[in-house]
C-alpha cells in the first residue's frame, strides 16, 4: 500500500448512493445471509445520534474503498451518572483492498479525528485481532458491561478505546447501542430490492 494512493475525506451527499453500495458489497454474507448493513447505515443518517462530522470515506483513483461512521451514546453507570460516548460502525473497506493496510490507516484517522472533537471513548462490537493494533481492548477491562448480555456470557466481541487517558476511571456500569441500529428484517428487504440482485448464502462463520 502506497500512503500517497488514497485520500481520506468526509462523506458528502452526493456519496450516499456509493457508499451503501460499497457497504453492502463488504457486508454480504459475511454475518448472516445478505446483510443489512448498508440499510442501517442509511437509516443512522437521519439519526440525532449520528456524528457528522465523523463520516468519512476513503478514496483511490476517484472511487470509493472504504467509510466509517459515529453515533454518540452513553454508558449507564452503576453509580447513577450517564457517560457520554462514541460507537462506530458501518466499517468497511471493499472487498479486493481488504488485508492490505487500508482498514487500519482509516480506522486510526477516524479515532484522531474524535479525539481532537473531545470525545472520551468509543466503544463497539469487533474482532479484537483487527481492532487491538490500533489499541481497543476488551471492555471488560474497563468495567464495562454489554447490555441483555447474560452473566458468564461470551463478551470478547465488546471492546473499548480511551480517547482521553483515564476517561472511565473509576467508572462502572452498561453499554447502550443506539436504536438506530436495530433495523426491522422487512425494511431491509424493501430497501435492498433497489440494488443489483445477490445470492444470499448460508456460510460457515455467519453468526445471525
Amino acid at each position: 500500500m502506497n500512503e500517497n494512493d488514497y485520500t481520506i475525506r468526509p462523506e458528502e451527499h452526493k456519496d450516499c448512493s456509493a457508499v451503501e453500495n460499497l457497504v453492502r458489497e463488504s457486508f454480504w454474507n459475511v454475518y448472516r445471509p445478505g446483510c443489512s448493513e448498508h440499510y442501517v447505515i442509511h437509516v443512522l443518517r437521519d439519526d440525532p445520534a449520528f456524528v457528522k462530522e465523523l463520516d468519512f470515506v476513503m478514496e483511490q483513483d476517484g472511487r470509493l474503498i472504504g467509510q466509517n461512521m459515529f453515533m454518540k451514546t452513553v454508558i449507564n453507570a452503576d453509580d447513577g451518572r450517564v457517560i457520554p460516548i462514541l460507537t462506530m460502525g458501518p466499517i468497511c473497506i471493499t472487498p479486493e483492498r481488504k488485508r492490505q493496510g487500508y482498514g487500519k490507516k482509516l480506522l486510526d484517522f477516524c479515532l484522531e479525528k474524535a479525539a481532537a472533537m473531545g470525545f472520551g471513548a468509543v466503544l463497539f462490537e469487533g474482532n479484537i485481532g483487527f481492532y487491538g493494533k490500533s489499541g481497543f481492548a476488551y471492555a471488560r477491562n474497563f468495567g464495562i458491561r454489554y447490555h441483555d448480555l447474560p452473566e458468564g456470557a461470551d463478551d470478547s466481541f465488546f471492546l473499548c478505546k480511551e480517547l482521553i487517558p483515564g476517561y472511565l476511571d473509576g467508572i462502572t456500569g452498561v453499554y447502550q447501542t443506539p436504536a438506530g441500529y436495530y433495523v426491522d428484517d422487512a425494511d431491509v428487504e424493501a430497501f435492498d430490492k433497489a440494488f443489483p440482485k445477490k445470492e444470499k448464502l448460508e456460510l460457515p462463520g455467519q453468526i445471525f
